[in-house]
């Protein structure tokens, strides 16, 4: 057998990369015969393919993924887009995509927003540059109606993930009603007259809905106007005042005796303060978290957590974009997933 220094072109002194052509002389076969052992698009006798592979080994062919993309009009590439990848829920959902892209061998590209719009835009922009099969959004507060133009019919599949919209498109998100409603009620039942529910940016599609969901239930659990607190705001600094000012600014006997954050990173914002207040959970304040931390039982004392199935959700918004890259003509599907409220005992103590 011939080696590879045989099967090398120089140009100006450099060996030049090694083509198909190169890989077929040296096995000894067609060049269609190397494409079928590469792509598995045709059955090779055994002997064949290991002279194949033994070339392929020998020369150090490797296929230029771009021009196999452009022949193919597919690279086998996604796009992700999630506002921040390191916060819990997120870095969840990513995992599940993760998941869902090796199993129908995809290479995920992962960008964060970072609440930016203009960022998620360049961010959309690069990704369709690189030609990738399709794209999972999760689109930040603000973000432009526009972007979505290059999507849907003809255009890359897309797929909305957790912040949910009235859009024709595959949308994968959390189901938000039901957990409020049985937190509001948990709590009335022990006798919280006086409910604040820290909502965030209520931009934010799932955080608008939890808070739609405190306003909707509040009164029928029979909690008056006035002891139905919502503190919002779109940045952190106004948020803690927000809750400062809830908690601290007014009587004792008005002051809310519960509390519900609508994620991880407004639960750390709001537990931060509640402690700066002096204020002692459950005694003086319940508290129930969306989301929440990890190893939640190691807090003290351990938060009541509505806890979505992130992973899950990841999955299936894989599922849906790999069904979208399939049938482009198929019924948009939003799927909402349950979550699980799991009680602990910063919302088991009775105040009456």
């Amino acid at each position: 057998m011939r080696s590879f220094a045989q099967h090398q072109d120089f140009q100006q002194g450099r060996p030049t990369m090694t083509t198909m052509v190169k890989v077929a002389e040296l096995a000894g076969v067609s060049i269609s015969t190397v494409s079928h052992v590469l792509n598995g698009t045709r059955p090779v006798n055994e002997d064949t393919r290991q002279r194949v592979l033994d070339a392929i080994k020998e020369t150090g062919y490797r296929q230029d993924a771009l021009a196999r993309s452009l022949r193919r009009s597919k690279t086998d590439s996604i796009g992700l887009i999630v506002s921040d990848s390191g916060e819990p829920a997120f870095a969840e959902m990513v995992r599940g995509v993760e998941q869902a892209a090796a199993e129908q061998g995809w290479t995920l590209l992962l960008a964060n927003s970072t609440e930016d719009p203009e960022r998620e835009a360049r961010a959309v922009q690069a990704l369709l540059e690189r030609r990738v099969d399709g794209l999972i959004l999760a689109r930040v507060a603000g973000s432009d109606p526009g972007l979505l133009t290059d999507f849907g019919g003809k255009g890359t599949p897309l797929v909305l993930l957790d912040r949910l919209a009235e859009l024709p498109f595959d949308q994968v998100g959390v189901e938000n009603e039901g957990p409020i409603t049985e937190i509001v009620h948990h709590l009335v039942e022990r006798g919280h007259e006086r409910i604040m529910l820290v909502a965030g940016d209520t931009r934010v599609a799932t955080l608008g809905e939890r808070r739609d969901a405190f306003l909707r239930t509040a009164p029928a659990a029979g909690l008056v106007p006035e002891h139905q607190v919502v503190v919002a705001a779109e940045d952190t600094a106004t948020l803690v005042a927000g809750i400062r000012e809830a908690l601290d600014g007014g009587k004792q006997a008005e002051r809310p005796t519960a509390l519900i954050a609508c994620s991880t990173v407004i639960a750390a914002a709001t537990l931060r303060t509640v402690k700066e207040l002096g204020l002692r959970i459950p005694e003086d304040l319940a508290v129930a978290v969306f989301d929440g931390f990890e190893h939640p039982d190691l807090f003290e004392p351990s938060l009541t957590t509505i806890r979505q199935p992130a992973f899950g959700i990841g999955v299936k918004a894989g599922e849906l974009l790999a069904r979208r890259i399939a049938d482009k003509g198929a019924e948009p599907a939003v799927v909402r997933m349950e979550p699980s409220v799991e009680y602990r005992s910063s919302t088991e103590h009775r105040i009456r």
